[in-house]
């Protein structure tokens, strides 16, 4: 299921990034009095009694003709027309200002829940000057302290009240759910046709839980399918048609309700950096990835080509070694046949379990091989492991002391695991805990 979205929008140098900062718990977005430091939008996750949303830093809106300034309104509003709640923030110790008013407009317009956030409170007798934001027309100033870290927790009670009740989708467990990612312009809605029109197989197009992505399902040789697709969905208006990191967004969105995510190269023009953002995206949330090299066909090639590609993205994409890697051509369908065993095969690896008795066997065989780590005189041991979860594959192995399993052993572990399971496609996880 999805995670509700958050989106932090004000002008410049009202404290957006410092109150971004707290609510993720850590310093991803940079914090500069400086306005207009933050030029892009900036993703994170966060939490809040039990709720799991992930939250949007925007740069400053303003009118004018500095620097940066008309990309940076044109990122807030993608931010803006993305979330399901919005944090206005604005600056107590300012007043309200026209800036403020211009970006009240903006809300307005957007139709969406929107919580008022007055920063820079430091002390309970300036909460006595916030009153004047009420002119602003979105109820109740709520008084915030980014440098202090005061009121976040009646901010975030506000803006989870406004999450969009979601259920998920009703299909069945052995259904394979798969998304397309990867920046515009890859080929991703071509190779949805290309599937789909291959197999003629069409059920229906039902709305997904998200605003802006189709699910398809469809079947093939007995397996049931859902394309959850975000290719080809881009709205109108030039801000998305200029922002090449509107992607990343809904990316995310596609990637929560996936079981296998198909991350889309454009072979023509190679690797760039924004595709191993996108990618990431997909490993850190343990998602089955298959990587898939579209517009092979417009590739000037010889028998070594395919072989040097590959070495490319594997030293690109160093935390997918164990993705498979697809060539194909969405336009003329050429290998598109290669594509669908892959996902079967990533799926069914996301999905599988292995008896705990042969886990250990490994286990030791493996320790026996390359005896476990010191550290200061004092030995990693590892008495027995076992297997607690699926999609992706967790495993728990217990030990005298989990600061001793460094991440070099832990790797090694990990290797041998793959070696005698596979687990082709899909990330595994290694927790370390001590023996009670």
């Amino acid at each position: 299921m999805p995670k509700p979205i958050i989106a932090i929008v004000g002008r410049p140098n009202v404290g957006k990034s410092t109150i971004f900062n707290r609510i993720v718990g850590e310093r991803v977005s940079i914090v500069e009095d400086i306005p207009g430091v933050t030029r892009d939008r900036i993703y994170s996750s966060g939490e809040w009694l039990n709720q799991n949303f992930n939250i949007i830093d925007t740069g400053g809106i303003e009118i004018g003709d500095a620097p940066f300034l008309a990309e940076i309104r044109e990122q807030a509003e993608v931010a803006i027309d993305e979330a399901d709640v919005i944090i206005f923030m604005v600056n107590g110790r300012e007043g309200v200002t026209s800036a403020d008013e211009e970006v009240a407009k903006i809300l307005y317009r957007s139709d969406k829940p929107v919580v008022l956030a007055v920063n820079k409170v430091d002390n309970p007798e300036m909460r006595n000057d916030i009153f004047d934001f009420y002119a602003l027309g979105f109820g109740e100033p709520i008084p915030v302290s980014g440098s202090h870290g005061l009121g976040l927790g009646d901010l975030l009670d506000a803006a989870i009240h406004h999450f969009p009740n979601r259920e998920e989708e009703d299909y069945d467990e052995s259904t394979i759910r798969f998304s397309l990612i990867g920046r515009p312009n890859v080929g991703k809605s071509s190779l949805v046709n290309a599937i789909l029109g291959e197999e003629r197989v069409i059920v229906s197009d039902i709305a997904g839980t998200t605003r802006d992505a189709i699910d398809t399902p469809y079947s093939k040789d007995g397996q049931d399918y859902v394309i959850i697709d975000t290719a080809g969905m881009r709205k109108k208006g030039k801000v998305y048609e200029s922002t090449e990191k509107y992607s990343v967004l809904r990316a995310l969105k596609a990637i929560e309700r996936s079981d296998v995510v198909l991350v889309v190269i454009n072979g023509e023009e190679g690797i760039i950096e924004q595709d191993k953002k996108i990618a990431g995206y997909a490993h850190e949330a343990g998602r089955a990835v298959v990587i898939v090299v579209n517009k092979w066909d417009a590739v000037e090639k010889d028998e070594k080509t395919m072989q040097e590609f590959e070495r490319k993205i594997r030293n690109h994409f160093l935390f997918l070694d164990y993705a498979p890697v697809v060539f194909l051509s969405a336009k003329t369908k050429k290998r598109i046949h290669t594509l669908m065993p892959m996902i079967n095969m990533a799926a069914e690896n996301h999905n599988m379990r292995v008896q705990t008795n042969v886990l250990n066997d490994i286990i030791m065989d493996a320790v026996a091989m390359n005896p476990t780590p010191t550290d200061k005189g004092n030995r990693l041991k590892i008495f027995y492991a076992s297997q607690v979860a699926v999609k992706p594959p967790t495993f728990v192995i217990f030990v005298n002391d989990p600061e001793l399993l460094h991440f070099s052993y832990e790797r090694f572990l990990e290797n041998q695991i793959r070696a005698a399971f596979g687990f082709v496609g899909t990330p595994i996880r290694i927790i370390a805990r001590p023996r009670s």
